[in-house]
């Protein structure tokens, strides 16, 4: 039986994508989703199957009500509270506006106690200012939008911030860039530990083309047609 591993994001007024995004990308990448794509004849193979994981999503606020979410007019409403919700296995944090942002103290000891725990934080776009605010970053190093980057630098002198990669991992902690570049982060994190057929599957779904660390596409082999003209590298079924 394939072990189930528990994904957790906190809500509060994070863009949007910040979150969706990753998370979306992950669920195609799970063993039922390659199961159903197999059974409607996508290029999914039984060894993909295989290996891909099982992910259960938790998003965790203080209560269940419906929180606005900071873009595009969405609201979200949280599936646990930040009492009751299960041990989670890996933490999203999503974006919010910079500015004067500060975690409610709750969400702060909860974000503490999943690091103590060694267990991973990933951060996209401006999320890592949002981590920052709970000193957990003072010290490490750190990527963040680069929109926002010389605010957030000098509001959070103390970690060791960098642009010159699109996503920085320091131990148990990945921050990503823009949003985008959270995706690509994402895409790395799955071919690096369920495999590189595995991150093809899931953005085949997705038709996307994940970029690599330095922001340049050919994570997926290119691919040219019978000419020398490159054309897309996502194999679809005829």
């Amino acid at each position: 039986m394939v072990q189930v591993l528990h994904f957790g994001s906190l809500v509060f007024e994070y863009q949007t994508m910040d979150v969706a995004g990753p998370f979306d990308f992950l669920n195609l990448a799970t063993r039922s989703i390659a199961e159903y794509g197999l059974k409607h004849g996508a290029a999914v193979s039984k060894e993909v199957i295989g290996k891909a994981p099982n992910f259960v999503f938790h998003h965790i606020a203080e209560t269940l009500d419906p929180v606005q979410l900071m873009t595009s007019g969405f609201k979200i409403t949280p599936t646990d509270t930040l009492d009751d919700c299960p041990e989670v296995d890996y933490l999203l944090i999503g974006g919010p506006l910079p500015e004067n942002f500060e975690f409610p103290p709750k969400y702060v000891d909860f974000i503490k106690r999943h690091h103590a725990a060694g267990k991973t934080i990933f951060t996209t776009c401006t999320g890592a200012s949002a981590l920052a605010s709970t000193g957990i970053l003072d010290g490490k190093n750190a990527t963040v939008n680069n929109v926002e980057y010389n605010y957030i630098v000098k509001r959070y002198p103390k970690v060791k911030w960098s642009k010159d990669k699109k996503w920085v991992v320091d131990g148990n902690i990945w921050t990503g860039g823009g949003v985008l570049a959270g995706m690509d982060m994402f895409a790395h994190w799955i071919e690096t530990t369920y495999g590189k057929d595995v991150m093809i599957a899931a953005a085949m779904q997705f038709d996307y083309e994940p970029r690599d660390i330095n922001g340049i596409t050919g994570v997926i082999p290119l691919r040219y047609d019978a000419t020398g003209k490159q054309i897309s590298t996502t194999v679809f079924p005829n």
